[in-house]
């Protein structure tokens, strides 16, 4: 009798704290393709619910989000369940573009955050290298997982799309600053990287952190490549959006998302989504 007890008291405790520790997350990518009025039909306020939907349908936990201006951003705040960190980059406050992080508030606490910039003075914003027009900027956040208590890191950074060396220099910058600021802990790092996977940039990604595209436990889903501009046929063929992890982290699924609605896509680049286990 004392035995069934027993078991049952592990079964209705014990059991259920051991699989919060591999409660699995839902991270994600996705470039929503600034707010341009010469879109026209694609424009954002076109398209800005069907992100939205896309977002709460496949139930994102923690994302990262590229080209974004404020009032994209704020527009993606309108739903309560999640909050954001990340800066304008050409002011470090809320002009231009962002690489913002969205998180799912019941899940994660925030415990710190930080922005830096791609260029040779980092600290401050800038074009760096031979970007011709933009400055590129990456935030950063370290959370606690408040399901597992796992914490980790999370970078979400947009490389420049026409400076050769300002992308090749810009993957050194990221390995220098992932592994200043996190220290060794677990990282994921997402982003459009403006490169094709043979690149020296994503090759240095892969010099310590793991592309989740070919460690996926299942094979990956949908197309290979992440750009459609804004084409419903498009070949889908060059894969430039990432999401790098940690060597301890578990990819148990990896997915270009295609979901569209009346043929046409809710921005120009496919979400990436992964299911993953932080250890």
């Amino acid at each position: 009798m004392k035995q069934i007890l027993f078991s049952l008291l592990v079964s209705l405790f014990v059991q259920p704290v051991l699989a919060q520790k591999n409660e699995p997350v839902i991270i994600a990518t996705y470039n929503l393709r600034y707010n341009n009025p010469g879109d026209g039909i694609n424009a954002w306020p076109n398209r800005k619910e069907n992100v939205k939907a896309l977002i709460r349908f496949h139930e994102f936990d923690i994302f990262g989000t590229e080209e974004g201006l404020i009032d994209q951003i704020k527009d993606l705040a309108e739903m309560e369940e999640y909050a954001y960190i990340g800066k304008g980059r050409d002011d470090g406050k809320e002009a231009g573009e962002h690489s913002a992080i969205f998180y799912r508030k019941s899940r994660f606490q925030l415990l710190q955050s930080g922005d830096f910039w791609l260029s040779e003075t980092p600290e401050v914003p800038g074009k760096g290298w031979d970007a011709k027009c933009c400055n590129r900027i990456c935030s950063w956040g370290e959370f606690k997982d408040l399901k597992t208590k796992k914490k980790f890191f999370f970078f979400c950074v947009h490389f420049d799309h026409q400076g050769v060396v300002a992308r090749q220099e810009s993957g050194k910058l990221m390995v220098k600053k992932i592994k200043e600021i996190a220290k060794g802990a677990p990282v994921i790092s997402v982003g459009d990287f403006n490169s094709t996977p043979e690149t020296e940039q994503i090759q240095e990604m892969q010099t310590i952190l793991r592309d989740s595209y070919k460690v996926t436990e299942t094979p990956p889903y949908g197309p290979a490549g992440t750009f459609n501009a804004f084409k419903f046929d498009a070949p889908l063929k060059w894969r430039i959006d990432y999401i790098f992890v940690s060597p301890g982290i578990r990819v148990l699924k990896y997915g270009v998302l295609t979901d569209a609605k009346d043929q046409r896509y809710p921005s120009d680049h496919q979400p990436v989504m992964i299911k993953a286990i932080i250890n």
